[in-house]
Parts: structure tokens; sequence; C-alpha cells
């Protein structure tokens, strides 16, 4: 188990501007969906506010608090999708779960979709390099292309974009920042308890 406080230090180095920016978070209220109507419900969580998105049918997209790209005006306070994918959310957190099983629908071109795929077969616990992933898509020489997809990804944590590393083993970028992929691997590899209090 870790230290305690190290454990609030990374938590706060990971979350620190996310929590006290004060973002609003969407409205409450009823909302009338129709199939594709974006619609988005905000979670607390270790590593900052998460900004769950869905279609009414699947998640499509994990935005950290800082990095969002146009909130959803649509409530999803009652969507069943985004209710299941915060509740997974908080036992990956709570170091109760490993995997996701959620619907997932994630806009990208032919090639990203297929980075995003094999992000999905990287095992919990687990890293893998850029290279060894371009490899894995079939196309060995295009570890710069892989990063880009990668980087691309819409629904990190759940398509875990966080598990891929520089080949000499260091981090690299992610969109949550550094902290917060070694916070997230760290919990993976049981170093570091993020669970919600």
């Amino acid at each position: 188990m870790a230290d305690p406080d190290e454990t609030g230090r990374v938590l706060r180095d990971c979350a620190g501007a996310w929590l006290a920016a004060g973002r609003p978070h969407v409205p409450p209220g009823p909302a009338v969906f129709t199939p594709m109507t974006p619609r988005a419900a905000t979670m607390t969580s270790p590593i900052g506010e998460l900004l769950l998105v869905g279609d009414g049918e699947a998640l499509t997209a994990v935005q950290f608090d800082d990095a969002r790209r146009g909130d959803p005006t649509a409530d999803g306070a009652g969507d069943p999708v985004l209710a299941e994918a915060a509740a997974q959310l908080r036992a990956y957190f709570a170091g109760e779960r490993a995997t996701f099983d959620l619907p997932l629908r994630a806009a990208g071109t032919p090639f990203e979709q297929g980075v995003w795929s094999a992000l999905l077969e990287i095992p919990y616990g687990e890293t893998t390099s850029y290279g060894e992933l371009a490899a894995r898509v079939g196309e060995p020489t295009a570890a710069r292309a892989v990063g880009r997809a990668n980087g691309r990804n819409p629904i990190p944590i759940i398509v875990p974009c966080h598990r891929v590393i520089g080949a000499d083993g260091s981090l690299t970028g992610f969109g949550g920042g550094l902290a917060c992929k070694r916070a997230l691997l760290d919990l993976e590899r049981g170093a570091l308890s993020l669970g919600l209090a």
C-alpha cells in the first residue's frame, strides 16, 4: 500500500487545477434523448473531474477537465451507458476492476481505429512501446503515426493509451498529463491506491 502522503502528492499533481478550476457541471434536470444525441455527465475521480460523453448507445469520449473539446449540452444524468461507465471507472480507481465492459464508439480513421483496437489488447498492469504497437497493427515502421493515433484516442483510461511508453521505458505524452499517466500505471502495478474516499 502506498504512503498516504505520497498518494496525496500524486493526486494534487494530477488533479490540481482541475478540481480548483470550478468548471460547471452539466446542469441537472430531465432530458429527452434521441438516438445519437450527444450527452454528457461528469464524475469526480482521483485524477480530476472527468467528462463522460455518449450518444445514447455507446460511450464516445472520456475527457479530462482541462482538455474538454466542446461540452455536449444534453444532460446525461439518466443515461445508462454513462452511469455504467462511471461505475466501472470508480471500481477501476478503487483497484477492483482490471477491464471494462462497455459499448464504445470512437470516431477516427481506419488506421486510428486499428490502433485503438490494439490498445484494448494491452493487459492491465503491462506496458508496450509505440514501436511494438506499430508492429501489432501491421505497420512496423509507423511508430510515429501510432503515437499520433494514440494521442487522438477519445476514450482514455478505458481504451488504455496510458499503457504505451517510449522504447527506452520513459513516459511519453498523455492527455491527462504525465503525473496522471504515472499514477494510472502505478495503480495497475499495485504500487498506488487511487480509491475514491
